[in-house]
């Protein structure tokens, strides 16, 4: 990777601890260069490649991509199935590079819902990274925040009915234990590519005071000083986390 002038404007003490990305704008590039969508999708993966290894670099703790959601299931069929044989592809491609650069490699959604030889793969590469100590990298697959909460509300809701806890007891660090993405802190800051301004059901409940950053950029043509610019970003906040400032500077 080149390195850029921007990693210099970077605070390294000041960092998010977790990054999320929706990943936007493949099909979109795609048209734009009057190619098939497909083709939109694999010049995407080049770019996962590249910032993977810039999160590895910084010393990043969490990266989660939002790769797959479960309302994708509606796309058509032949795009669905490219996107699996994207996600066979990189599997098997990156599992030598997650373990050299001692990535964790994580998933969260409803992976019963895809291929059985996908799962496997998936599988696999928890095993092989498991011990891993760098950068947790998650790929949310067939995954979407309000399945996520309704998952743990049925959770929560067969431990009162089993005599567990009683609903006096329902509380926040219960919920979060449930949650998909645990143990890992919420994310600090979430980056959405292609000028789109929303969250698509993308970790609802872990980004009730994320930071949010959007681009016009389309997810192929994102930048290594695209991600840094979204940090730099970052480190010009004032989060206050529904405190006044004072109160933020003796915590």
């Amino acid at each position: 990777m080149v390195e850029s002038k921007l990693q210099e404007k970077i605070d390294l003490h000041r960092l998010p601890r977790h990054i999320a990305v929706i990943m936007d704008g493949n099909g979109r590039w795609a048209q734009n260069n009057l190619l098939p969508r497909y083709e939109g999708h694999w010049a995407g993966v080049k770019v996962v490649d590249r910032i993977v290894t810039l999160g590895c670099k910084i010393n990043l703790e969490a990266l989660t991509l939002y790769s797959f959601s479960d309302e994708n299931w509606n796309r058509p069929s032949a795009e669905i199935s490219t996107l699996m044989k994207i996600l066979d592809f990189y599997l098997k491609k990156e599992l030598q590079k997650m373990k050299e650069e001692n990535i964790q490699f994580n998933i969260i959604g409803h992976i019963e819902d895809l291929p059985t030889s996908i799962q496997k793969l998936i599988q696999y590469s928890i095993d092989e990274t498991k011990n891993n100590t760098g950068m947790i990298l998650t790929l949310a697959l067939s995954y979407g925040g309000r399945q996520e909460i309704l998952d743990v509300v049925k959770k929560v809701a067969q431990m009162v009915k089993d005599g567990k806890i009683s609903t006096e007891e329902i509380n926040f660090p219960l919920i979060e234990s449930f949650l998909s993405t645990h143990p890992m802190p919420d994310p600090d800051l979430l980056i959405r590519t292609s000028g789109e301004r929303r969250i698509s059901n993308f970790l609802l409940y872990q980004s009730a005071y994320t930071e949010l950053h959007y681009n016009n950029v389309l997810w192929p043509d994102f930048t290594e000083d695209d991600f840094l610019n979204a940090i730099i970003d970052y480190q010009g906040r004032d989060r206050r986390f529904g405190m006044i400032q004072e109160q933020v500077a003796k915590a």
